[in-house]
């Protein structure tokens, strides 16, 4: 019998999803505390074009509810994007401004963290301002969200160090005279023109593989009792199903993050709590639950064991 082919993303889910089950029964053996809710609870919806604008939409009235808070929240985000320049020009690191300006991109899931928490809150009809934004710090799921915030960290530091392999095989090794410099050589020249193809092609890997490993997977630790695997399985799934609207939405982030950088960041104030609290109505509308939660399946187990 020949195997059928399958989406690549859904087949890595399933090597992901297939191996947080044996974790998870190592620490349920342990009698460490598992998360309320497992991959069998999760249903994953079918979503087109029309849902994003709807999450952008209802991202734009969060914003203007709470315009005041998560304009201070985002500041943050803005001012370690300058950070980022200053250093590349500080310890003449030219080469990797752009690289540094791209992949600022692969932390903005996790600098949106508090903007899902405000639009949670919304949601109900409770209080949202910056304080409850804070409220993550209780979340039951706070570890697996600095996991995996370290791990889009990680994305970000592995990505610097291929840009640098990448401008040391065309144009270095010597770093750039100045910013000029670097231009000019990499709009007219050959290995100018190689370093950029080869940067696009690579970063668009990197950024391929944040967009479907976080899409959903922290409102989901937000909203739900989650462990890290179980959330990235599910935004590997969410990808796997709605390839044409997830590819839409990380090509709108993309640009809308490119474009709210280029005044010196600070276009980001305004951008990136429309897009943050945009995914979180994103993730409403394509990840829903159902069944019982880990203590409840615990118990069933033991019933018919008895």
């Amino acid at each position: 019998m020949v195997a059928a082919i399958r989406n690549p993303i859904e087949w890595l889910a399933d090597q992901i999803g297939g191996g947080s089950h044996h974790i998870g029964a190592a620490t349920e053996s342990l009698g460490v505390e598992k998360g309320e809710v497992g991959l069998e609870d999760v249903r994953i919806q079918h979503i087109d074009i029309p849902d994003l604008r709807d999450a952008l939409r209802a991202g734009l009235a969060d914003l203007a509810a709470c315009r005041t808070d998560v304009v201070f929240l985002c500041l943050v985000y803005s001012i370690g994007g300058l950070i980022l320049t200053f250093i590349a020009f500080d310890q003449n690191l030219l080469q990797l401004l752009f690289p540094a300006m791209a992949g600022f991109v692969l932390l903005g899931p996790v600098a949106a963290v508090g903007l899902y928490e405000l639009s949670r809150r919304r949601e109900k009809g409770e209080a949202a301002d910056w304080r409850h934004a804070l409220a993550v710090l209780a979340s039951p799921s706070f570890g697996a969200i600095v996991a995996l915030g370290l791990l889009l960290v990680g994305f970000f530091v592995v990505w610097l160090i291929a840009a640098q392999i990448i401008y040391d095989a065309t144009l270095g090794p010597e770093p750039p005279a100045s910013l000029g410099a670097l231009l000019s050589d990499a709009l007219t020249t050959g290995a100018g023109w190689v370093m950029i193809v080869v940067g696009f092609a690579v970063g668009f890997v990197f950024a391929a593989i944040t967009l479907a490993t976080s899409v959903v997977s922290f409102p989901m630790m937000l909203d739900k009792h989650v462990g890290a695997p179980t959330a990235i399985v599910t935004s590997l799934r969410v990808t796997a199903r709605n390839l044409r609207p997830i590819a839409a939405w990380g090509l709108i982030v993309a640009v809308g993050l490119a474009v709210g950088s280029i005044p010196l960041f600070l276009g980001l104030v305004v951008v990136l709590p429309i897009l943050g609290h945009a995914t979180w109505h994103l993730y409403r509308k394509v990840v829903t639950y159902e069944g019982v939660g880990t203590s409840k399946r615990k118990a069933a187990r033991g019933a018919k064991s008895g």
